[in-house]
């Protein structure tokens, strides 16, 4: 578990399949993905984040809001399953559901996120990736500190040749000499 200001990150619970359905289903949220999530696709990628933990210890963690205790997405490290010029890698990534978005709670816990990757697994270099149109998550990247170089652009594997969001950019982080500062 991981706790920041306003997010605790933790294990999914069974209570979280229900608004992560409808996150998924969200064409808001969806928007920088080839579709929706069916409600079965929902519980399929919420079985594969936890089979992820289990492989590898680490995942894309439940985002609680420490206020009420809500569900609102996922934030965490996760590693990719296809092969790229930058894999193998360990990336961040979050989710939000868009009643959450614009209060700075992506970057919060991408934060602590990153300061886990860096301290307690000691990894020496995290990426984060998306389609160039995704302007929001762009913007988190950013004020991690992610860098971004054009020549590693590259076309997502898992799409078809042609799909309008099969290229992607790339951004990277690497650990801090120094430490890290939540």
């Amino acid at each position: 578990m991981i706790e920041t200001p306003r997010l605790v990150l933790r294990g999914w619970r069974p209570s979280d399949r229900e608004p992560f359905r409808r996150m998924n289903g969200d064409p808001r949220v969806m928007e920088h993905f080839p579709s929706p999530l069916s409600p079965r696709e929902s519980d399929d990628l919420a079985a594969r984040i936890e089979a992820h933990f289990a492989r590898h210890g680490f995942g894309l963690f439940a985002a609680e809001v420490r206020e009420n205790g809500a569900f609102a997405g996922f934030i965490g490290l996760s590693v990719p399953t296809f092969e790229a010029h930058f894999t193998p890698s360990v990336e961040i990534g979050w989710r939000l559901d868009a009643a959450y978005w614009r209060r700075g709670l992506a970057t919060e816990g991408a934060r602590a996120v990153l300061g886990y990757g860096f301290e307690a697994l000691e990894l020496d270099e995290i990426v984060s990736f998306t389609a160039p149109s995704n302007v929001r998550s762009r913007r988190v990247m950013e004020r991690l500190g992610m860098t971004y170089n054009a020549s590693d652009d590259f076309d997502h594997p898992g799409l078809r040749e042609g799909h309008p969001l099969r290229r992607h950019v790339l951004y990277r982080i690497r650990r801090p000499v120094h430490g890290y500062t939540w």
